[in-house]
């Protein structure tokens, strides 16, 4: 017969030891609590297949896989570290280990949900329990609806409801170390290398990216210091003025609570303004959970309609910074370089693809999705929705980005530009936002000829922007 105490908590995106809501709840069963990873085969293969072979979220994973040993080997516990098919190795681990019920917090993606529901299953057939736990998000997908019960489709009525509904209660961490007496000792980890698991390393302790709990603690600390200066700072992608915090968040090296906590304490433009940015997370959630099909198609179905380009020539150009519009190249250069790309950009590059390139936001959706560091597919999917006007957005899908206006007023001095486009250094900061108006004797001047060292714009923008009105209009009319 089972001891009813005994779990098993299983990892997934919250690869902490504080404020951890499975491991709280499990180690209060009074144990003995065992944990586990697992690199799950179903995701790595993918990445593999692809071509993938050094991705830093691999690494990043990896390397709080080793922090996370060692600090539950401080408290008497250890880690289990697993390589295959989760919802076929956490059923056998749990039945090894004679355990209760395993533990986890819950996940709101659709590929999670499947999996989730094969392992609630093969436990159910041994007579094991599975508990999961709210942990990466302050309000679940049906905690904050409209007055009328359902949920929300517009981000500020769904914010203003949000903060509305917020109590201490909401943001207080899980005493989990006044508990870790219940942890079960286990052998030494044995964590896979890299190699192990198919991958190759990349330049992520070239970039300096902390890693593990103790490198979201830094950040955080350091982004303290910083916050009330955010809502002033954040826009310009030269300025050290994001948290930079995403990467931990996805993977939970750091409480989405904490996080939220400190900023709603603090108050004022800057902390508010944070605040709003992690609400939207909550709100992307909702809006997946809600509404699966947005998955593979737009939140406003009948902009499944619109006629995209889809060139591919130009998608190639995009990808890799040569579009011969400055910011939008130093940006998707910087994504290849180093994984980030920032807040502002995001939103520059995607309206780019989609309004001025006429690509679909699903081609944009997955290039971030093997790119980014902090991807996240409730707000990658969220984002490029947005950005397209297929999305759950309060603003006319006539709303389109100059990518000339927005480098001028974002990165003035060409600061930005000049780090990842360093072809173009040596224009000045009137020239270098939309370098083929320069001169042949000002290019010359700049050690730059547009056409040569530097791509001529793929597209006219205000050419591009009339042909995307068209093809919105031919779905929607002149309604707006």
């Amino acid at each position: 017969m089972l001891d009813s105490q005994t779990r098993l908590v299983w990892l997934r995106r919250d690869l902490r030891v504080d404020d951890h809501a499975a491991l709280y709840h499990a180690l209060r069963a009074g144990g003995p609590v065992w944990c586990v990873f697992v690199f799950d085969t179903e995701i790595l293969d993918e990445l593999l297949r692809e071509g993938w072979r050094a991705d830093r979220r691999v690494e990043f994973i990896r390397a709080a896989m080793v922090e996370l040993d060692a600090v539950l080997r401080t408290l008497g516990g250890g880690l289990i570290v697993r390589h295959g098919r989760a919802r076929e190795l956490v059923p056998a681990l749990a039945r090894e280990l004679g355990v209760a019920a395993v533990v986890t917090g819950r996940d709101y993606e659709p590929a999670a949900l499947s999996r989730d529901a094969d392992v609630r299953a093969e436990l159910a057939r041994h007579g094991i329990g599975f508990e999961q736990h709210k942990d990466h998000v302050v309000f679940e997908c049906d905690e904050v609806l409209t007055q009328a019960g359902k949920p929300f489709s517009v981000f500020t009525p769904y914010k203003n409801a949000w903060l509305k509904a917020l109590t201490p209660f909401h943001l207080k961490a899980y005493p989990v170390r006044r508990h870790a007496g219940a942890l079960a000792p286990v052998p030494a980890a044995d964590i896979p290398s890299l190699a192990d698991l198919g991958f190759e390393p990349t330049n992520l302790a070239a970039l300096k990216l902390p890693t593990g709990m103790s490198g979201a603690d830094a950040l955080f600390d350091d982004f303290l210091d910083r916050i009330d200066r955010y809502k002033a700072t954040r826009d310009f992608p030269a300025t050290k003025g994001p948290s930079y915090l995403s990467m931990h968040l996805r993977f939970g090296t750091i409480s989405i609570r904490r996080l939220a906590r400190e900023a709603h304490a603090r108050g004022g433009a800057g902390a508010e303004t944070w605040l709003s940015e992690l609400i939207w997370r909550d709100f992307y959630f909702q809006i997946l959970w809600h509404n699966p099909h947005v998955l593979n198609s737009s939140f406003r179905p009948e902009f499944d309609a619109v006629r995209w380009l889809d060139d591919e020539e130009r998608f190639r150009a995009w990808c890799e910074g040569r579009t011969g519009y400055p910011l939008v190249d130093a940006a998707l250069r910087q994504l290849a370089q180093t994984g980030y790309m920032h807040n502002r950009l995001r939103m520059v590059s995607a309206s780019f693809l989609t309004k001025d390139l006429g690509i679909s936001w699903q081609r944009g959706e997955h290039w971030f999705a093997r790119t980014l560091n902090d991807f996240d597919l409730a707000a990658n999917n969220g984002g490029w929705q947005w950005a397209a006007s297929t999305g759950c957005d309060a603003q006319p899908w006539f709303r389109i980005f100059n990518p000339v206006t927005q480098s001028e007023k974002f990165d003035a001095d060409g600061q930005f530009i000049r780090r990842y486009c360093p072809e173009l250094a040596k224009f000045d900061r009137k020239r270098i936002h939309a370098p083929w108006l320069a001169t042949a004797l000002e290019q010359q001047m700049a050690g730059c000829m547009i056409g040569r060292d530097y791509p001529a714009p793929v597209v006219d923008h205000a050419a591009a922007r009339a042909a995307t009105l068209e093809r919105f209009k031919a779905v929607k009319g002149d309604a707006g």
